[in-house]
């Protein structure tokens, strides 16, 4: 099963802060892609509110995320990143449900 992390984040009020997280999440998904048992890494910018960014971490299992913390980058990212936030992040974990089969959806 598809192991998923979702991290919500809310940028400052400051202007140059959005501008500096949305590279660094770039610079982030550019290099943690690459990881071992990484499926993906995906950074996205809400629509309406430019402050207001998420991330999903998508991992071949629970344990994958050993090769994610392990890489040297990370200790990079939340010094850099906390400081231009609004408020801490949002971490969600999640595992995908299985939709290869059909399913019977109860009445």
């Amino acid at each position: 099963m598809v192991y998923t992390l979702t991290v919500h984040l809310y940028a400052n009020d400051k202007p140059e802060s959005i501008e500096r997280i949305k590279a660094k999440l770039i610079e982030a998904a550019r290099i943690y892609r690459k990881d071992k048992e990484t499926i993906d890494w995906l950074v996205m910018q809400d629509v309406h509110d430019p402050r207001a960014f998420t991330i999903v971490e998508r991992f071949e299992n629970e344990s994958s995320q050993k090769y994610h913390l392990e890489n040297p980058y990370w200790k990079t990212f939340d010094p850099y990143v906390i400081p231009l936030l609004n408020k801490a992040m949002d971490l969600r974990r999640h595992e995908e449900l299985d939709t290869s089969k059909d399913v019977e959806v109860p009445v």
